[in-house]
């Protein structure tokens, strides 16, 4: 009992069935270099260990990491112990670019994303299993009650691609969710022509009031709307696609 705890508490729901498995792996397009998160006990890993010319772990439990070492001797210099928030992503293949795949952890599902984004100029591809709504909001169009933030954000430097869901019942212990398989493929040559830092704060101060008009929504920038185009004014953030919040941004802060 307290095991299952220790993995509840962690955020780890361990995929038992071994087709979806092969499923998660082979949707990878890249594998010169690719990092898993949170491997576990090893259902993606051991997939993944023939097929990837440089492979990697990341898993902060200790437990899981004791496993992976028993099982998987090939990997005895590749399995990083720690926690993948913390770690520095430019020196796990020393700046190359690679690909992220695993059955990440719920809990932390938004943040491993946001560091995706943060580390876009490496991370050539993700496949994920992410809870079904996170999935849902990822790969959201313009329109959707679920299109946000993420949406809009990795929609700017990824194609984003939600593949197919996952029952509950294939998870050991079963969440209390349904879950999906998502893809994130990186654009070639994406450049925004506005500073993506002002992108950000445009695109989450829209979505921190979601239900307002942009007039308002936007008043926490503190910056001068005069010269916004009044039909992106009356609009209310899930009405704007990627490209409208590029050219919002370039009129408030005249880029």
């Amino acid at each position: 009992m307290q095991e299952v705890k220790a993995k509840k508490y962690l955020g780890q729901h361990f995929l038992t069935d071994e087709n979806t498995a092969l499923r998660i792996t082979e949707a990878l397009d890249k594998k010169d270099r690719v990092l898993e998160i949170g491997a576990g006990m090893g259902v993606l890993t051991k997939y993944l260990i023939p097929a990837v010319n440089d492979f990697k772990v990341v898993e902060i439990d200790t437990e899981s990491v004791q496993y992976l070492y028993n099982a998987y001797p090939s990997l005895s210099d590749k399995i990083i112990e720690g926690d993948f928030l913390k770690l520095s992503l430019s020196e796990v293949f020393n700046g190359e670019h690679f690909a992220l795949i695993g059955n990440f952890p719920y809990n932390i599902s938004n943040l491993i994303l946001f560091k995706v984004f943060d580390n876009r100029e490496i991370v050539d591809q993700v496949v994920g299993m992410f809870q079904k709504e996170v999935a849902l909001r990822i790969t959201a169009q313009k329109g959707s009650k679920t299109y946000g933030i993420l949406s809009v954000l990795l929609d700017a430097f990824y194609e984003r691609s939600y593949l197919f869901s996952v029952s509950n019942t294939l998870f050991n212990p079963p969440p209390a969710v349904q879950s999906a398989v998502i893809t994130l493929k990186r654009k070639n040559d994406v450049t925004l022509g506005v500073n993506t830092e002002d992108f950000v704060r445009v695109v989450k101060a829209a979505f921190n009031h979601r239900r307002k008009m942009l007039r308002q929504s936007l008043k926490s920038l503190q910056k001068d709307l005069t010269d916004v185009d009044e039909k992106f004014l009356t609009l209310r953030p899930e009405q704007m696609d990627t490209q409208d919040f590029i050219n919002l941004t370039r009129m408030i802060y005249h880029e």
